[in-house]
Order: C-alpha cells, then sequence, then structure tokens
C-alpha cells in the first residue's frame, strides 16, 4: 500500500494525549490538559440554545454571520482603538486553529521561511511543514522566557516571509513587551513580511499589565492578522469559534484558504459569541483576575510541595523546574512518575520544543480548574516529595 503524507507521518500521538491516557489508568487529577472544567458564562450558552431554534440553521455566509463580525470590529476598536471594516476585515473560522492553518496556505509558498518562538503550541510546525515553509525557530527559555536579541536578528533573511507569534504564549506563560514587539515590528517591516499572531488569551494577563497587539504599532496594520479565540475568551473551547482581523488585501488571499477548509462555522454559535464579544468590562476584567488568582493559588501550592515557578504573565499554564525537588531524570519520566504515583499530571515543557537539547527540567500546569481540584493536587504533590 502506498504510504501517506510524509511531513505529516512524521507525527505520532500527541504528549497530550498520552499524559491523558496515562491519568484515566491511574485515576490522576489531570492538569496537563489545556482547557477549564467550567461550562462558560450561562447568558452565552442561553444565547446559543435560543438561535438554534429561532434563527436558520443553514450555511451562514461564508466570512461568518455579519453580528459576529460587527463584533470582532467593535472588540478590536474597544480594547485596542483599532478602526476596522468590519465587511472586508473581518472573517470568522472554525476555532483559531482553522485561521492559522488559512494563513499558512493562503500566505507561504514552498521554500518559504517562518519564524516560530520555541516552546511552541504542537499544531504549528505540522501546519507550517504542510504548507512548504521552512520553520526558523527562536529559543525562549524558562525561568524568565526572554527573547535573546541577536538570536532574532539572525533568525531574519531573503527568505522570511512570515512570523508567527504566540502572544499571550502557550505553554511559557509569556507576555510579550512592548519594547521586544518594537524590535520584531521593525524587523518584520524592514524584511516586508507578514505577521500572524495567535492571540487567543489576549484577555487572560495578569498582574494589571496590558495586552499589546502587534497589529496596533506603526507600520504594522497592513501586515499583521489578529487572531482571537471564543473558547479561551469565553471558556467554551468545544465550540471551535475563532475570529481574525487584518487589513482586506490580505484577508482576501486568506479568505480564499478558509472556503475550501471548513466554508463556515454553526450560526447559532457565532451568534452567541458576538452576544459575548459585546459583553461589558466587568466580565474581562474578571476573566483576568479570577484566573490570576488560581495562578497564584497553584503557585503558592506548588512552591510549599518544593517545585520552583517560572515567570507566568498570561495564559492559564504555569511552569515549574523539578531540578528543586531532587528529582535529576527527564521532565517526560517525571510526569509519567507523578501521575502514576502522586496522583497528579502534568505535561513535559521539552514536548513543546523541536530540537532534541531542549531544557528537560521544566513541567506545565494548566490552573484553569476549581479551586478545590487545584488544592487537591498540590496537597498530594506535597504529600509525595515530602
Amino acid at each position: 500500500m502506498k504510504q501517506g503524507n510524509s511531513i505529516l507521518a512524521e507525527y505520532g500521538v500527541t504528549v497530550f494525549e498520552v499524559m491523558s491516557r496515562l491519568a484515566i489508568e491511574h485515576g490522576s487529577i489531570n492538569l496537563g490538559q489545556g482547557f477549564p472544567d467550567d461550562n462558560g458564562p450561562a447568558d452565552v450558552r442561553k444565547v446559543a440554545a435560543e438561535a438554534l431554534e429561532d434563527q436558520p440553521n443553514q450555511y451562514p455566509p461564508m466570512m461568518g454571520v455579519p453580528e459576529l463580525r460587527q463584533a470582532v470590529a467593535a472588540h478590536g476598536k474597544r480594547f485596542y482603538g483599532l478602526d476596522v471594516d468590519w465587511q472586508t476585515e473581518t472573517m470568522v473560522t472554525s476555532g483559531a486553529t482553522e485561521s492559522l492553518a488559512a494563513c499558512f496556505l493562503a500566505l507561504i509558498e514552498p521554500g518559504d521561511e517562518v519564524i516560530c518562538f520555541e516552546p511552541l503550541y504542537d499544531c504549528y510546525l505540522p501546519m507550517i511543514r504542510r504548507a512548504g515553509g521552512i520553520p526558523k525557530l527562536i529559543r525562549l527559555s524558562p525561568p524568565d522566557w526572554a527573547v535573546p536579541a541577536d538570536a532574532l536578528q539572525a533568525a531574519f533573511g531573503p527568505k522570511t516571509k512570515l512570523v508567527l507569534l504566540n502572544n499571550p504564549l502557550n505553554p511559557a506563560g509569556k507576555r510579550f513587551s512592548r519594547e521586544e514587539l518594537t524590535t520584531l515590528a521593525d524587523l518584520v517591516i524592514a524584511h516586508d513580511a507578514f505577521a500572524v499572531c495567535d492571540e487567543v488569551y489576549e484577555h487572560i494577563v495578569f498582574d494589571e499589565q496590558d495586552h499589546v497587539p502587534l497589529i496596533t504599532l506603526p507600520g504594522m496594520r497592513a501586515r499583521t492578522v489578529k487572531i482571537g479565540s471564543a473558547g479561551k475568551t469565553f471558556s467554551l473551547t468545544g465550540w471551535k469559534v475563532g475570529y481574525m482581523t487584518a487589513a482586506a488585501p490580505i484577508l482576501q488571499r486568506i479568505a480564499k484558504a478558509h472556503q475550501f477548509l471548513t466554508f463556515t462555522t454553526p450560526p447559532n454559535l457565532q451568534r452567541a459569541v458576538a452576544f459575548g464579544l459585546m459583553k461589558d468590562d466587568a466580565y474581562f476584567a474578571s476573566l483576568s483576575s479570577d484566573m490570576q488568582a488560581k495562578r497564584d493559588r497553584i503557585r503558592d501550592g506548588l512552591s510549599d510541595a518544593g517545585f520552583t515557578p517560572a515567570l507566568c504573565e498570561g495564559t492559564y499554564f504555569l511552569n515549574a523546574d523539578i531540578r528543586s525537588l531532587g528529582f535529576d531524570g527527564s521532565d517526560v519520566d517525571f510526569c509519567s512518575q507523578i501521575t502514576t504515583e502522586a496522583g497528579v499530571t502534568a505535561v513535559p515543557v521539552s514536548a513543546f520544543y523541536a530540537s532534541p537539547d531542549a531544557p528537560d527540567n521544566f513541567v506545565r500546569f494548566c490552573f484553569s480548574k476549581q479551586d478545590g481540584l487545584l488544592d487537591d493536587a498540590a496537597a498530594k504533590l506535597k504529600a509525595y516529595f515530602g
């Protein structure tokens, strides 16, 4: 039998799936899976249910229902001062991952170089490579995840077509500073490149810091794609509703890829997300403050158990150094051990690096869980490590 695609065939089962299966087998508290364990805002869910009965359930417009596209434009103006034409500069996709796939297929030619920051979300490299791109990786290292200026400068060259920026960054929990973004923007402009910005955690930023979209910086409006996600903003990851903002000439190209991928997204979910994006400021403030409280809770619990937590300025992931526990094996071995013996599951951070010499002494915990579950996990780890 002939083989399938050689690029995708290289990738096995994700580390998330491996650790989740192990957690189920041993009845472990799973802090490896990156999603909340509540059911999302009741008012947003109610709008989705009502729209299912009261609105048409046939194909919505390929670009998205007008209500959501208008809400995306209004959201950009409200939070970031962006003036967006909803008819030509917004589009809805079936999740942020589909947004990314459409961007890569539309903007990358075979042989183009794509700059990425690692550690990085696991779907990025397969999609870039399948689109014909050549990843150029810039390593960020714990515990502070600073951007190495020399490596950033050296990554750009005549073949640079696109920069992929996840801000705030999963799995690092890093928020890129305005200074780092300005340096990056200058390089993107100097090399006439595109920037695709995965900003799904834009409203989960801590310690009274601001999220600065790259698209708002001088010279970046015409060459940047900004991607958001209802899954992260409303804790409704199963809905898979993403949305993007970009200048019309770029969005026209991306829409041509989108029409041959999922084409549309469930219309009732789109209308509910439109309602959600128009919620008052208190909702968005509470999302950030509630997650910050959970970050502090798990950070204190892990510290009490003997871990050394890394910097976490956003997302709902906290990384912790395992060497302070006296463990000298790999992060993969550590995650297996605490799952089977301590009853708590994390994921190894080395799995988010493409290079073989990745740091192997940090593990990632997801803290978008109920407080009682976080306390139980911390207590189990403290008991195990004494």
